[in-house]
């Protein structure tokens, strides 16, 4: 099947295994009779089973190239390290150098900017920095499921600022296409009591959970075990049809929180520090043939002889390794439920990483003057049934103190520290910088492909520069997938990135362009050999990847004109990408360019107004008068976002106008369901925050706002739908059913 990415070259890489059966362990290839008929009958035997293949998406958090065994680390990985040697590494594979752009790019198959997702889950004005999975995008799961598959999901989500239990859920894991979830939307939390943890669409507690009642809750554990669960389901319910099982852990993401069984495995065995670690992993990538030893080695960030807290450092390494360790134990319950099931020859695993080793120095540092852990409980016990929802809990569910900084051991609960830049240094060897830069230490990614039944090569590495943005195509690709140009309407951006199947058979990726980054005004491209890199707000470095691709020896200088030449596909990129204006990721857009003049606005249905040119709202009361017809479910008008904005909607045929400040969701309704099917309605949103609702000249619900909208909205305004970010309780786009005759808004001067 052929596939038109971005740039509209098309990438027909014809999968050898259209039509065989999903048991299959040979690879059938020539032509001719005999093999037609022995396939005849192979279609005849498996008619009920689908013969495309399984696929299973591990992603691991906040971990360096060199962690796992296969790719030059001590850490025992043997579920890894098997899945290497019986399928592919890829040597030089990109990440987008932080977790939440990783995760959009990674289940769209777009640079995270064209995703919404430029920097983190805060909303900057511009639609590269919305920090909100956008419309116009589709997850893999959105995809393959129309196409037959059943998809499961596991772990980290963190595409969206939506995290409470009761805001909106419009870009949850359900409303973006899987069947089932287990896992937390927030980005990080405590490993004990995960905040934000989520089944399907509802908020638990691990304490009160009915269905998941482990010895000792931990959230390695627990997502493993959910996605074992998951394949144990679909193999008894739906072992017909092939399934996407994305597994999203957040080991080894800060804190450091681990087993003490586990932590054991490591006692002693970082007690020589930075340095013998480094070199020991160098020494091993090279023979591993990962690396070209004639690279230099780059420099060593923290010096071990220096380290005041050697027991405290030595301790962070320690449960930094047993939490990796974990995690391949639960790869390894995975893998064999696979191999129980026979479906292991015909599915497709893909293990990665979000981002380079995390340098960075939270919970390194001691808070609230707390030196200890208390002898004794010093605050109220949480109920079972209460919600962590912090980040950083203020507590243990037994009234401990969460304690953090120098001298507290981590491991266990009630602890919250990263394992600092030294130990990160070490994780990331030989590469420069960390996560958030994109020199290589940030952006380089193991990636592991396993699939028995068609990799067939004569050698395991694979060389070719690959992107997260080539994980979508490839699935598109085996899954025999349509992607969509459109959908209800709303353009969908082209795939960016192209089928890695090429590379199962030894074959070249041919890819016709650069691949490129961005985050917090560091950027990159890699293009060829040749890498063209920049730290924010500083000059462009050349490197040569063949012959220094630890970064260390800078030619733009000696090649300015191939500098000049990178630096203006770089800028090209940046434009059509939603990237610019670089260093939006720091703050909000100036209000100089909102429409303030213009009072009122004659609409209808389909309009799309940027925010620049919708109603200046901030500080000023507004009327809104809506004729409709055939009244059915769905958004009349939204202007704004899950943060700030106002919609008027029908929703099971009760009429609701909402509003959002800062997040707080205020609604009037209709006190009954609609009767006729034309309406005029009138809202008036008073300068007090006063909410008055009529129909047909009639008042038929009023209420009270926190006020007017305090700060202009940061999305824009849109008739019949809201694709930008469900203002109400409602799954965006919501689109109108009926027929939409007019829609004035007018707003009151300041």
């Amino acid at each position: 099947m052929c596939q038109t990415n971005a740039n509209n070259s098309t990438d027909c890489s014809q999968s050898l295994w259209r039509s065989l059966p999903r048991q299959a362990t040979t690879l059938l290839i020539g032509v001719g009779a005999v093999l037609a008929a022995q396939l005849s009958s192979l279609r005849a035997v498996h008619a009920d089973h689908d013969s495309r293949p399984n696929i299973i998406l591990i992603m691991s958090d906040d971990m360096g190239f060199s962690d796992i065994g296969c790719y030059g680390g001590e850490i025992n990985t043997p579920t890894l390290d098997s899945l290497a040697a019986g399928g592919l590494r890829f040597t030089q594979f990109y990440n987008t150098s932080r977790c939440c752009p990783t995760r959009a790019s990674l289940l769209t198959g777009l640079y995270p900017h064209q995703a919404g997702v430029g920097w983190m889950m805060t909303d900057r004005g511009y639609d590269g920095y919305r920090g909100d999975l956008n419309r116009n995008c589709r997850t893999i799961a959105e995809v393959l499921r129309p196409a037959g598959y059943s998809t499961y999901m596991a772990g980290k989500w963190h595409v969206t600022p939506d995290v409470k239990p009761d805001g909106p859920k419009d870009n949850w894991p359900l409303q973006r296409g899987f069947d089932r979830f287990y896992g937390t939307i927030h980005g990080a939390g405590s490993f004990y009591d995960p905040n934000s943890l989520t089944r399907d669409n509802s908020q638990i507690s691990p304490n009160a959970d009915p269905e998941y009642k482990p010895e000792q809750y931990y959230y390695t554990h627990a997502i493993s075990d959910h996605a074992v669960r998951f394949l144990s389901e679909h193999e008894s319910q739906s072992g017909d049809k092939p399934f996407f099982l994305y597994v999203a852990y957040t080991a080894a993401h800060w804190p450091m929180h681990a087993l003490e069984q586990d932590i054991a495995k490591y006692r002693g065995r970082y007690d020589e520090g930075y340095t013998a670690i480094r070199k020991a992993r160098l020494a091993k990538s090279g023979k591993l043939g990962l690396i070209d030893t004639a690279w230099q080695m780059t420099d060593q960030a923290e010096s071990w002889e220096q380290v005041t807290h050697r027991e405290w450092e030595i301790r962070c390494m320690e449960v930094y390794a047993a939490m990796v360790d974990s995690m391949d134990q639960g790869i390894g319950r995975i893998v064999d439920t696979l191999r129980k099931a026979n479906e292991l020859d015909n599915t497709l695993i893909f293990f990665l990483q979000d981002n380079g080793g995390c340098a960075e120095g939270l919970g390194r540092s001691p808070r609230d003057g707390l030196l200890a852990r208390p002898d004794k409980p010093t605050l109220p016990v949480m109920a079972p049934d209460e919600l962590q929802t912090e980040m950083i809990p203020r507590q243990t569910r037994d009234g401990y103190p969460t304690v953090l900084g120098p001298g507290i051991m981590p491991g266990p609960d009630g602890t919250y520290i990263a394992y600092g830049r030294g130990w990160a240094n070490v994780s990331n060897t030989p590469f420069r910088e960390y996560k958030h830069w994109v020199h290589e230490g940030g952006i380089s990614t193991p990636l592991i492909a396993h699939w028995p039944a068609r990799i067939r090569r004569a050698t395991n590495l694979e060389h070719q520069p690959g992107h997260l943005i080539d994980i979508m195509a490839t699935c598109v690709d085996v899954a025999q997938a349509e992607y969509p140009t459109q959908v209800a309407g709303q353009a969908i951006k082209p795939l960016e990135g192209v089928s890695l199947v090429p590379t199962f058979m030894s074959r070249d990726l041919n890819r016709t362009n650069p691949i490129f980054w961005e985050h917090e005004g560091n950027r990159a491209i890699r293009d060829g050999k040749w890498k063209l890199v920049a730290k924010e707000n500083m000059p462009w470095e050349l490197y040569d990847m063949a012959a220094d691709r630890t970064e260390v020896h800078d030619l733009s200088e000696a090649k300015p004109e191939l500098t000049r030449s990178l630096a203006a596909k770089w800028d090209s990129w940046a434009e059509r990408a939603n990237v610019l204006p670089l260093g939006a990721w720091k703050g909000n857009p100036k209000q100089s360019s909102f429409n303030k003049q213009q009072r009122k606005f004659q609409l209808r249905a389909g309009d799309d107004l940027p925010r620049e040119a919708a109603p200046f709202v901030e500080k000023r009361s507004v009327k809104i008068n809506a004729h409709i017809s055939e009244a059915t479910d769905g958004v009349i008008v939204a202007h704004g976002g899950t943060s700030d904005g106002y919609a008027l909607y029908i929703k099971d045929r009760i009429l609701t106008f909402a509003t959002r400040h800062q997040g707080a969701l205020t609604r009037v309704t209709l006190p009954n369901a609609f009767e006729s099917s034309s309406y005029e309605i009138e809202v008036v949103l008073s300068k007090s925050g006063n909410i008055s609702l009529r129909a047909n000249g009639q008042l038929i619900a009023n209420g009270q706002a926190p006020d007017v909208a305090l700060r202009m909205p940061l999305d824009g305004l849109q008739v019949g739908r809201d694709t930008k970010g469900a203002v109400g309780e409602y799954d965006a786009p919501f689109e109108f059913a009926g027929r939409i005759e007019s829609i004035s808004i007018e707003v009151a001067n300041k």
